[in-house]
Order: structure tokens, then sequence, then C-alpha cells
């Protein structure tokens, strides 16, 4: 079996790569996370945004019909970030995994083995790189029913703080006012807290 080791569709890949990395970080890192502080999707969207890349790129190389391409991706459908169940950060792994196998299993010699190795092992890295080396600090969200309506004034924002923080037992950032019913004297209050600094952790990471 003959095996193509290299070839200069490599320099394509990089160049693109060098692209799509620098304009996904400029929209995931510093559009995004510096509003949300969501670590869990910006997790998901640089992982997400890759391997779509690759898969992509992979499949433009391959000589297969649209019915074929149609099915790789109803692969995908499977997936629903939705759901309750499984948190994004495990489904998004679920995602890289089944990403990897098509773009591997669907290798020919059309796709060199240099090419396979950087796309592989860009993902490790940036697996690696997000998870345990780019530390940010994931704040999490919550929205509780409160009926010291007293406090849900702009003067008493300190006060209104202290006093979730004294129920609640977490450290809060910052609070945002929802609707307010003045009929049963009670509003809907967000809070955002860093879920790494607080004494325990939430029992359900999607709930908000």
């Amino acid at each position: 079996m003959k095996i193509n080791w290299f070839d200069e569709d490599v320099y394509k890949l990089l160049m693109r790569l060098a692209i799509n990395f620098v304009f996904i970080t400029i929209i995931v890192r510093f559009f995004y996370y510096k509003i949300t502080k969501r670590k869990d999707y910006l997790f998901t969207y640089y992982l997400m945004g890759f391997i779509i890349f690759f898969i992509c790129f992979s499949l433009k190389k391959l000589d297969i019909d649209t019915g074929m391409g149609l099915g790789l991706f109803a692969i995908f459908s499977i997936i629903r970030y939705r759901t309750n169940q499984i948190a994004i950060k495990e489904m998004t792994y679920l995602f890289i995994v089944i990403g990897l196998s098509v773009v591997n299993s669907l290798a020919s010699n059309k796709i060199s083995m240099t090419e396979l190795a950087i796309i592989n092992l860009f993902m490790l890295v940036l697996i690696y790189v997000l998870e345990y080396v780019w530390l940010l600090k994931h704040e999490t969200r919550k929205t509780i029913l409160f009926e010291n309506i007293k406090l849900i004034d702009i003067r008493k924002e300190e006060q209104l703080k202290e006093e979730l923080e004294n129920r609640t037992g977490l450290s809060i950032n910052r609070v945002e006012i929802g609707k307010i019913n003045y009929l049963d004297d009670t509003a809907q209050v967000r809070i955002f807290y860093y879920d790494d600094e607080q004494g325990f952790s939430d029992y359900n990471e999607l709930a908000e």
C-alpha cells in the first residue's frame, strides 16, 4: 500500500489554520469571553470551530459524492447541545472524538500523513492548553426568586449583594435584576460568581 507522507497541501493547511486560529481567538477570547466569562462555552467554541475546520479541509480533498458528505455530517445530529442530561464540556469531547474518528477513517493517499499528524496533534495540544495551561476563570450564573423587594434599588446594590451572599454562602461578583412583581413583592435576581472560588461546587452546572 502506497502511503503519501508529505505533499504541498501541508503549507495550505498551516496557512489556513493560522488564519482560522487568529480570528477565532479574537472573536471567542477577546470578544465573547471578556463579556460572559463562560469558560465552558469558550472551550466548546474553540474545539468545535477547529474540528469542523479539519473535517471540511479533509473532505475537500476526498472524492466523495453529496450523499456521502451529508451522511457524514448527519452523524453529528445525534448530539443535542440543548440537553440537560450531559454537560456541554462532555458533549464537546464527544463531538471531538467523533470528528477525529471521521477524519482519520476517511484519510487516503490524497491526505498526507503529515497533514493527518498536524490535525491530530493540533487538537491534542489545543485541548491540553484550554484545560490545563490557559487558566481562565469560569463565571457561573444562577437565577433566584428574591422576596425582599425593598433592596431592589440601584442605590442599595451593595446591600442587595451582601444579603444574597449571606443567604447563598457564595462570593458574588455582580447582580442583575430581572422581572419585578409588585403584586407579591418578588423579583428575579441573577447572581454571577466564580465557581472555582467557592467552598463547594455547584450540583447542577447547567442551572440558571
